[in-house]
């Protein structure tokens, strides 16, 4: 009997083909699933890769809520004409401190991965105001009101103590300079040298242009780090393995 022939039995036996499915799913599960047992990390840590600052959290508490996700994504596939188009192709170890991650599952607009230092300050708060005024084909509703609208660091300490608590490595330092940190982001002339220490490239600097801490200082800020902690030009896959 020839291997087709025996095929051929699996093929018209409903039952017989049931059971050899099922074996072959338990297998390759079995193969799949087993090994993770045995890994502390299934993500490769890559030199950069930091916890967000504060204001960087606050401001992607903002990105969350006001749906980003749902027309952006963050995750540029390893597809040549996306990697022409956003850049590097997104790493796994990028996305080690989200939760949830922003990966996204359709783009209205474009991936925003790579989104920070492509646009200044000033640009980024002309788009959030007035989409169509910087792109005029856009869809996008406009955020003007998050200018307007002040945050505090009263609960951010209690924010960060959440993350920390489901993995986030937020040291007691970070926890107890919470306040300091977020409030001395937007001064550029602030003692912000503790901050540097504790969130290397940290972007620090009044982000929208106007007084007091606005979410949209918290968003841009949020906006300005996307894609900026990999040193990409320097980075090697081999070497975090």
């Amino acid at each position: 009997m020839s291997i087709l022939d025996k095929h051929k039995i699996l093929e018209t036996n409903g039952s017989l083909l049931f059971v050899f499915a099922f074996l072959v799913v338990t297998i390759g599960g079995i193969v799949e699933i087993a090994p993770l047992f045995w890994l502390e990390n299934t993500i490769e840590e890559v030199e950069g890769v930091r916890p967000y600052s504060p204001l960087e959290l606050e401001g992607r508490n903002v990105y969350i809520r006001e749906g980003c996700y749902v027309c952006h994504s963050q995750m540029i596939r390893p597809m040549r004409d996306e990697v022409e188009r956003y850049g590097h192709y997104s790493l796994a170890a990028e996305s080690m401190y989200d939760h949830p991650f922003q990966w996204g599952s359709k783009r209205t607009g474009p991936d925003l991965a790579r989104v920070g230092g492509r646009y200044s300050d000033e640009w980024h708060v002309d788009h959030l105001r007035d989409p169509q005024s910087v792109v005029p084909e856009s869809v996008m509703p406009k955020y003007g009101f998050l200018e307007d609208t002040l945050i505090e660091a009263e609960h951010v300490r209690e924010l960060m103590e959440t993350n920390a608590f489901v993995g986030v490595p937020y040291t007691e330092e970070m926890l107890e300079n919470a306040v300091a940190d977020f409030n001395v982001q937007i001064d550029p002339w602030g003692d912000y040298d503790g901050l540097l220490e504790r969130y290397p490239g940290a972007q620090v600097r009044n982000f929208d242009g106007q007084p007091g801490i606005s979410e949209m200082d918290a968003l841009i800020a949020y906006l300005q780090m996307l894609g900026t902690l990999v040193d990409f030009s320097t980075f090697n896959p081999d070497a975090s393995r």
